[in-house]
């Protein structure tokens, strides 16, 4: 029968299988919001929205969202209107999901609901400042910014009158948790990436609440959405690298995957001006990838013919992929992008002022947690260090670039301009 929480379920066409609208574009690996497992907090059902639908919502409207507008990408918001701010960003990042999840015949509300949500706990000043604070957290369990998002819509979002957070389904919280794959091996042990510092302390608290199966993949949408995410990311900062005269056309020759685009825009376009090259470099950027995505992710699920969605997780490899020139090509990209544009000898200054902004406020509310705002501070002579410190994490990762030098200001006599 259809699940309980989707009045919009359709008669299930075989035992177990509830069908929802656009069932017949939705392939048989794709989640669905009518098996959902559910909210840690069971609610009624929407009479007009399915729960992913629901999430998705949710996400919009929250604080954390807005503040996005506010949050750097690579450049600080005073260098221009035209450059990526976190917010322009994910928008692009649920675009591209949205796009993939279709093709792939995968639910596009779950695959929008993770792109949208995908950066709220990232700090002010973009890595930088996520450096900075993860620094500042070392000896009290570090910071990392997937964690502090599960931390945002489970706990720090104080919206609704029944529930701390935003209380979303399973789903959106394990494919949000699990945006760079798998957390744990099948033997209970951290996986690479986690090696070292172990599992983030946000993850294991709230994993103790509801499993979210950190030995596993995520669901195909949320692997989608991790791929959007990186393919915006390569042609974005192309794009703005471009726009604030980091490097030119001639210097991304260096990449002979965008020297081949360059080659075939010239050939169908010569004489073209610089701006228009641009815009057709980066649109060239983005289709090779999601058509390259779409063929190499097709192959695999033909391969795999998973009859669910927990077959996906169970596949022991992404089945979203890459296919391998298209790897080779995102490579190359990363390694031209970092010393050319994340490290520039320009943006370096920047880069160093923001981060030394975090740690002053961070040292400074640490030691002080009165400076912070009523509800912030309320309490904290009770916690212990580790909590204090997380609790100061907290109010400065979700500050927005302006408010954080504003409170710098309020607190010191000199603050960067970042310029």
């Amino acid at each position: 029968m259809p699940h309980p929480d989707d009045p919009h379920a359709l008669l299930p066409t075989q035992p177990g299988a509830a069908r929802e609208p656009g069932d017949r574009w939705r392939a048989p690996y794709a989640c669905r919001s009518a098996t959902s497992r559910g909210r840690l907090i069971e609610e009624p059902a929407s009479p007009t929205r399915n729960p992913f639908q629901r999430d998705r919502d949710r996400i919009i409207h929250s604080t954390a969202f807005r503040r996005l507008k506010h949050k750097t990408q690579v450049f600080v918001s005073h260098e221009g209107d035209h450059f990526r701010t976190r917010l322009t960003h994910t928008i692009e990042v649920a675009q591209i999901a949205r796009a993939l999840a279709r093709a792939l015949g995968l639910d596009e509300d779950l695959a929008e609901a993770l792109a949208l949500a995908h950066d709220l706990g990232h700090t002010p000043f973009g890595h930088t400042g996520e450096d900075a604070l993860a620094d500042c957290m070392a000896d009290v369990g570090g910071f990392d910014h997937n964690a502090q998002t599960l931390r945002i819509v489970t706990r720090l979002e104080r919206r609704y009158a029944g529930f701390d957070g935003l209380n979303l389904t399973w789903e959106t919280l394990e494919g949000l948790v699990k945006h760079n794959g798998p957390l744990l091996l099948a033997d209970g042990s951290p996986t690479e990436r986690y090696a070292q510092g172990g599992i983030p302390a946000a993850i294991v608290e709230y994993q103790a609440k509801q499993d979210l199966w950190l030995d596993s993949y995520a669901s195909a949408e949320a692997q989608a959405a991790a791929l959007a995410d990186d393919i915006a990311y390569n042609a974005h900062d192309i794009d703005d690298g471009l726009r604030a005269g980091l490097f030119g056309h001639g210097e991304l020759r260096a990449v002979p995957f965008l020297a081949g685009l360059l080659d075939e825009i010239e050939a169908l376009h010569p004489g073209l001006e610089t701006a228009r090259t641009t815009n057709e470099l980066v649109r060239r950027v983005i289709t090779r990838f999601v058509e390259g995505t779409i063929a190499e992710s097709q192959g695999r699920l033909a391969a795999l013919a998973p009859a669910d969605a927990d077959a996906v997780r169970r596949a022991g490899r992404p089945v979203i992929a890459f296919p391998a020139a298209v790897e080779a090509a995102d490579r190359e990209i990363k390694a031209f992008l970092y010393p050319n544009m994340y490290r520039h000898a320009r943006i370096a200054p920047i880069r160093r002022d923001a981060a030394q902004v975090v740690r002053d406020l961070f040292a400074r509310f640490r030691a002080d947690p009165g400076l912070m705002p009523a509800d912030w501070a309320a309490g904290c002579g009770t916690l212990d260090a580790h909590r204090l410190a997380r609790r100061v994490a907290d109010y400065i990762a979700g500050m927005t670039d302006w408010y954080a030098l504003d409170e710098h200001r309020r607190l010191f006599d000199a603050t960067p301009t970042l310029r």
